[in-house]
């Protein structure tokens, strides 16, 4: 008789940034297949999702991955439900409308390492600052490099997990890195990208860090670049349309609803969204080719294919729900007028 670990993930009732949980659960002669994964519960009443008189909860499996650092073991995502079986009001991902995985997305994951003992990122010194951004951008080398082995450890994973893992930086701020992910299907995406925290959350255990995704951790005052979690998405529409005019109307369509996006686009954006630091400012909506300080960004490979492709919303920040995200951006563009 074998034994496998699958490792139930889920996310909590904390408002407005909800945070990772997870538990394991062992199986007898598991077959590795999601159909095979029993619905599990938990102690809602302490994960401020359930009373303590009524509190159960139930996990939904809805994706498996292995899991590449523990014999024998597997990555479920799981939805949360009511005890009736209904979705829970925490739960984003039963809000996304794209059932026939129509919608394409990309995500750019920025985030801090910080070291657990300084309480500050990666690279800056107790009492001061390191040198100013300019030099940390896809540096090379110790001087201006921090937090390397976590990062190729945690790429590493996400590939033999059989996440669509598409590549890391360095970013602008010291301490400060990117993943991207990829996925066809809006639900898939918003999967992947929370299995791939879960397994940076995980790793930083063993190196004595923990990730930041407070989009500005160092105050607004700082003049360091925020961390965003960028949106690139398309349909089949903005694949193919081979109209500047229709990619207009799509951009025109977030205008009315920008409250709306920024609302599940991540706590304390205010601080982020500026203006500054290749931001629009979080009261503005503005669409672009190729500008960054664009709410919206018409990558310029759209345009020179003839407006077939993309669009990037560049609002989201680190800490974003991205089945949130997708969701509202799905529901957006389809109410587009075209």
């Amino acid at each position: 008789m074998s034994k496998s670990k699958l490792e139930y993930i889920w996310l909590d009732g904390y408002k407005p940034t909800q945070n990772m949980r997870s538990k394991t659960k062992v199986e007898d002669n598991f077959s590795g297949k999601l159909e095979d994964c029993p619905i599990w519960s938990f102690d809602g009443s302490s994960t401020r999702q359930a009373e303590g008189g009524s509190s159960d909860c139930l996990l939904k499996p809805v994706a498996i991955y292995p899991d590449p650092a523990r014999k024998d073991g597997y990555l479920v995502m799981t939805e949360v439900l009511n005890a009736d079986g209904t979705p829970h009001e925490s739960n984003g991902r039963a809000t996304i409308d794209d059932d026939d995985n129509d919608f394409w997305f990309g995500f750019e994951q920025e985030y801090f390492i910080m070291d657990k003992k300084t309480q500050l990122p990666l690279g800056f010194p107790v009492g001061g600052y390191p040198a100013p951004q300019g030099l940390y951008y896809c540096s090379v080398g110790g001087r201006n490099t921090h937090g390397r082995d976590l990062v190729e450890e945690h790429a590493d994973l996400c590939i033999a997990a059989g996440l669509n893992f598409e590549g890391i930086n360095q970013e602008v701020a010291s301490g400060q890195w990117e993943f991207q992910l990829f996925a066809k299907g809006a639900k898939k995406a918003g999967d992947e990208i929370w299995v791939a925290r879960y397994l940076l959350d995980r790793l930083t255990e063993k190196y004595g860090y923990y990730i930041e995704y407070h989009p500005k951790p160092l105050g607004k005052e700082m003049d360091w670049n925020g961390s965003g979690m960028h949106a690139n998405f398309s349909n089949t529409t903005l694949r193919t349309c081979g109209s500047r005019e229709v990619y207009e109307k799509i951009c025109e369509a977030f205008r009315p609803v920008v409250k709306e996006h920024i609302d599940v686009y991540g706590e304390f954006n205010d601080q982020r969204l500026t203006g500054d630091h290749e931001t629009a400012a979080i009261t503005d909506f503005s669409y672009g080719i190729s500008d960054r300080g664009a709410s919206i960004r018409i990558p310029i490979i759209t345009v020179e294919k003839g407006w077939k492709g993309w669009l990037e919303d560049r609002r989201p920040a680190s800490n974003a729900d991205p089945y949130k995200v997708a969701g509202r951006i799905v529901q957006t563009v389809k109410s587009a007028n075209i």
